[in-house]
């Protein structure tokens, strides 16, 4: 059987950009298996110093990547420059946190002994990666399991196969191992080979709450691997309270539409109070309306680019259509502005009055409404789901954010802020549907090496003082 080449295309032109045959799992896990001791039993400066280079070759190359990324993704080149400032930035945030979350504490303990907490890496863990960010995403689990000690093998999506092998490039040339970070290209199939290796010791997931599932599923009779499920969100952005329904609707607008709705963290229900509901819209749909949507490279830059392809883009349509026909109200229609390109616009929904609600990540630009009689109604409504990722509120009245925060199910909860745009300095996860209690980002630390703890004392000195006959 002759062996799949993937292709890499271009969102915004339909280009080809990129291509190569599909790896091997096996022989990719393999060379990280021989490799990982070694690495594992450097120093930790050593590491320290080889991902400092690291940072130093992407930022040698950032125009280079940003262009890559913005290609491969469709994504504005203004937001794909910010993904590479990202990957630079996520080294330091790592160091820190490893020496916080990870580093070693020695406390004295009975009888001149000592007690010593230090932490071991896995050794080989798979890393897979999306396609909504191909190399900041990834690279949030690469570079910590890396300065832990592990060697990693990382497949990226099989739609931005490019990005990730320019990103494991930067590590090469950074001096990084060949062995310790190596890069297998597939579809599906390699990525199931590379998730149920028996070489492997832990896998690093970010995509879809569906294949996170079936993964966890793959591990559950194996809990000597370490399993990190970073998923998807159902998230709510909820309106109460506030005089500023402009600004609300740019916080609404940010949530759901940036990355054209392809983040994780994008507010996917709008729920909002029915008094304000008529001038919010109003104010909505003006701003919607002034949305540049195009290549990444256009002039004025755009607001959003295209989904990643055009199966893509036909899913999200029929399932605004399939919305519909469950009673949602459409506010603003989805389109399709370049016909055979997967640009899509903005789609609004009212849903208040729907048969039903189907609770699922519509990964791409589709906003559905709820409006609320009650703030009590609101936040059941925002709670009304599996997942648990994001939510965030806009009000002025602190008091209903102290009864948002304290009711809302999901592991970033925000305040008159957008519900996507997570800081790399704090964990990012989420609960339910969205993850499983493995939070990413400042704690990615804590998954890549395990803790040690060891009672030490320089001399055997030992008595028993009970329970012995007489000699």
């Amino acid at each position: 059987m002759p062996t799949q080449e993937i292709i890499s295309t271009e969102p915004a032109t339909g280009a080809v950009l990129w291509r190569q045959k599909a790896g091997d799992a096996d022989a990719e896990v393999a060379h990280a298996r021989r490799s990982w001791a070694e690495w594992a039993a450097r120093p930790h400066t050593y590491r320290i110093e080889a991902l400092r280079r690291f940072a130093n070759v992407v930022r040698q190359k950032a125009d280079a990547f940003t262009d890559l990324l913005a290609r491969e993704t469709g994504k504005p080149i203004w937001e794909a420059r910010s993904e590479v400032e990202t990957v630079i930035g996520k080294v330091e945030i790592s160091i820190a946190a490893y020496g916080q979350r990870t580093g070693q504490q020695r406390v004295d303990a009975p009888m001149n002994a000592r007690l010593a907490l230090r932490h071991k890496p896995h050794g080989v863990l798979a890393v897979l990666g999306p396609y909504n960010f191909p190399a900041h995403l990834p690279n949030g689990h690469i570079v910590p399991a890396l300065l832990a000690g592990n060697a990693v093998v990382f497949k990226p999506s099989e739609k931005t196969p490019a990005s990730g092998a320019f990103l494991v490039d930067c590590f090469h040339a950074a001096g990084v191992p060949e062995g310790c970070i190596r890069l297998l290209v597939g579809g599906p199939d390699e990525g199931k080979a590379l998730a149920g290796h028996p070489d492997i010791d832990g896998l690093l997931f970010t995509g879809s709450a569906n294949t996170g599932i079936a993964l966890n599923r793959m591990f559950a009779t194996r809990p000597e691997k370490i399993l990190a499920l970073e998923m998807g969100g159902n998230n709510p952005i909820v309106v109460w309270n506030t005089p500023d329904l402009y600004s609300a609707a740019v916080l609404v607008v940010q949530s759901a539409f940036t990355t054209a709705g392809q983040r994780c963290t994008a507010a996917r229900r709008l729920i909002v109070d029915a008094k304000l509901y008529e001038p919010l819209m109003g104010e909505l749909n003006k701003l919607i309306g002034r949305l540049i949507i195009g290549e990444p490279h256009a002039d004025p830059a755009p607001f959003m680019g295209p989904v990643i392809d055009n199966d893509t883009a036909d899913m999200l349509t029929e399932s605004f259509l399939a919305l519909s026909t469950m009673g949602g109200r459409p506010l603003r229609h989805m389109s399709r502005p370049i016909e055979g390109r997967p640009f899509l616009t903005p789609g609004v929904i009212d849903m208040t009055e729907a048969r039903e609600t189907p609770d699922v990540e519509l990964f791409g630009p589709i906003l559905q409404v709820f409006r609320a009689e009650t703030y009590e109604a609101a936040l059941a409504e925002a709670n009304n789901t599996r997942y648990g990722l994001s939510a965030s509120l806009v009000s002025q009245d602190p008091k209903l954010y102290d009864q948002f925060w304290a009711t809302i199910r999901a592991g970033i909860v925000n305040w008159n802020r957008p519900t996507n745009g997570a800081s790399s300095s704090a964990p990012f996860g989420g609960v339910g549907w969205s993850g499983n209690h493995r939070p990413s980002a400042y704690y990615a630390a804590d998954y890549c090496a395990y803790p040690v703890v060891s009672s030490e004392a320089e001399q055997a000195r030992a008595s028993i003082g009970l329970g012995l006959r007489d000699a």
